[in-house]
């Protein structure tokens, strides 16, 4: 049985993941912040909740201790993340981005990630196939929001695209560290969710199609990569 923990999954593209995951034969692990809200989750899917708030190191521990006392981990999905929005739900341009912005979005989606693996690595070392799925953006490419013909051009936000490069950035650095795992970035797509003020153009289950599918990987499945449903992507 494989035993799964997705960050941030009481909602959205993470919740769309567990649900798929589930009826895969995973054992998922619900993990979110807001108790009663996973909860909740948890048992409307068929799987575990556990407290864990990515920006918290007590959190994070005490959730790797609860994992580890019930049998371990064999894939860790990294998919909590935040995306700073105005009250009209625009983004923070250049013009207007602040240090607290840039903070705030780097302490879930980059530090959390490190947080995340930096506790739940000695479980996922002892797994016979371990994976680690770090949930990027197509705004994280450098490539493509240089590229004045690519639709992600004309993005203008600061502080998520930075810390979504960031996080591909871990990617490569940890896969290269730990050879034996399966450690990818992957980009969901322009999803409807809370994230972007519900502006998306794919449903959750479009997005959490790459998450589901590179959760999945064997041991001799790809590592250090960045994908989308159709395969790899520029950095």
């Amino acid at each position: 049985m494989t035993t799964t923990l997705i960050t941030g999954a009481n909602k959205g593209i993470g919740h769309e993941t567990a649900r798929r995951l589930v009826a895969a034969g995973h054992t998922v692990y619900v993990g979110a912040r807001n108790a009663e809200r996973g909860r909740r989750a948890a048992e409307e899917l068929g799987a575990r909740f556990v407290l864990l708030d990515v920006t918290d190191d007590a959190s994070v521990e005490a959730a790797a201790k609860t994992i580890e006392a019930d049998g371990g981990l064999d894939v860790l999905i990294n998919n909590a993340g935040i995306e700073s929005r105005t009250a009209d739900n625009s983004v923070p341009t250049a013009e207007t981005v602040t240090a607290y912005q840039m903070r705030n979005t780097f302490e879930t989606n980059v530090f959390g990630v490190v947080r995340v693996l930096h506790a739940f690595l000695p479980l996922l070392r002892r797994s016979a196939a371990p994976v680690v799925v770090n949930v990027s953006s197509g705004l994280a490419s450098l490539t493509a929001l240089s590229d004045p013909d690519h639709p992600a051009h004309f993005y203008p936000g600061i502080a998520y695209p930075t810390s979504k490069t960031a996080v591909n950035m871990l990617t490569v650095q940890f896969a290269k560290a730990f050879p034996t795992m399966r450690i990818n970035s992957v980009e969901p797509g322009f999803t409807k969710t809370d994230l972007n003020g519900n502006t998306g153009t794919q449903t959750v289950a479009q997005g959490a199609e790459i998450i589901v599918r590179m959760a999945q990987l064997g041991p001799d499945g790809p590592t250090g990569g960045y994908f989308d449903v159709n395969g790899p992507l520029a950095w």
